[in-house]
């Protein structure tokens, strides 16, 4: 028997069955939910059961703690209902008419952009064209069925090849395989496009992007699309990492900047090498925006990159710095770590 689930801001209805995610569901029957990482490792679909019963699998500690547990909140992505539902979360126009497909791809391009980052390019066949939102992911599937999550790199207007950004964890079986042993011509599978992590065209608020690492990848996304669309909306770019060859595409930035009108840039170095003869800022790259924009309740934000960036992001802005919740927007890169460290 399955159970209604109904959307308390709109009072949208959708059934679940009694071992089904609300997510699935959700996605099943074309209504959209915030998401990301879907396994209980992110935060991104986090939501307030007003009435009802659900059970709740395992899951990160940091993407739901026991103080929100207690108030009510819980992870959609694996919360299954015990009966009928009252949920309070924001729902995501704009996703339900992309279709969701698998995909085979030739790799066209491998170029290392750092020591431990490289530019993966992958080509279509000749009749697929890969439709998405600026921001999505896709998901490769390896030969044991296991998933890797990577976002587009450039706007969906681009006709060439989709472009990824793959930082190597030492370790991991895919990374590993992108750095060691992968080659061009290499074929590849995956399915997408996933997430709503995108830019809301519906707003003309400044736009601050931030991005730790790899996490620029569906930012410069989101700003080749904005370019691209002649938005003239303010966006100001901080990305942050350790050292200065974390910011692998630090250039482009720089061109966007001389280029592009009411664009600016900010990076952001936490432990820079003594040969990087760093002279910029410093320190933990969401603590500089709040140095540059202590009041950000008149601002977008989409935040990208490590968990523990976002999730810092999220709570100083919103909690602190008058930037209201309905205005952060984020995709955190969790990692197998994350997926394995589960409360």
């Amino acid at each position: 028997m399955a159970f209604n689930v109904t959307l308390r801001q709109s009072g949208r209805q959708f059934q679940a069955e009694p071992d089904e995610s609300v997510l699935l569901a959700a996605q099943r029957q074309g209504v959209g939910l915030p998401y990301s990482c879907k396994n209980g490792a992110c935060g991104s679909c986090k939501g307030t059961i007003v009435s009802g019963e659900i059970e709740q699998a395992s899951h990160s500690s940091s993407a739901l703690s026991n103080d929100e547990r207690d108030r009510g909140m819980a992870l959609l992505c694996c919360a299954t209902p015990k009966g009928d539902l009252v949920i309070d979360v924001r729902e995501v126009a704009g996703i339900g008419d992309i279709p969701v497909k698998k995909v085979p791809c030739r790799v066209s391009g491998l170029e290392r952009k750092a020591t431990d980052v490289a530019e993966l390019k992958l080509q279509l066949p000749a009749n697929e064209r890969l439709q998405y939102l600026a921001g999505q992911y896709i998901e490769f599937i390896l030969k044991d069925g296991k998933r890797r999550s990577y976002s587009m790199a450039n706007a969906p207007h681009h006709e060439g090849p989709v472009e990824l950004h793959v930082r190597h964890m030492p370790g991991g079986t895919f990374t590993d395989h992108v750095f060691n042993a992968m080659k061009e011509r290499d074929i590849l599978r995956f399915e997408g496009p996933f997430g709503t992590f995108f830019l809301r065209e519906d707003s003309e608020k400044p736009i601050v992007l931030l991005a730790s690492g790899t996490g620029f990848a569906p930012i410069k996304a989101i700003i080749e699309h904005a370019l691209f669309k002649g938005l003239d909306r303010p966006m100001k770019l901080y990305w942050g990492g350790r050292c200065k060859q974390d910011l692998y595409m630090m250039e482009l930035a720089e061109r966007w900047v001389k280029d592009v009108q009411n664009f600016s840039f900010v990076p952001v170095l936490s432990e820079p090498d003594a040969d990087d003869a760093w002279t910029g800022r410093m320190g933990f790259v969401h603590r500089a925006v709040i140095e540059d924009l202590p009041d950000l309740s008149a601002y977008q934000v989409y935040a990208c990159g490590a968990p523990v960036m976002v999730e810092s992001a999220h709570r100083d802005f919103t909690s602190y710095h008058r930037l209201p919740e309905g205005e952060f927007y984020a995709d955190s890169f969790t990692s197998g770590a994350d997926i394995v460290n589960q409360v």
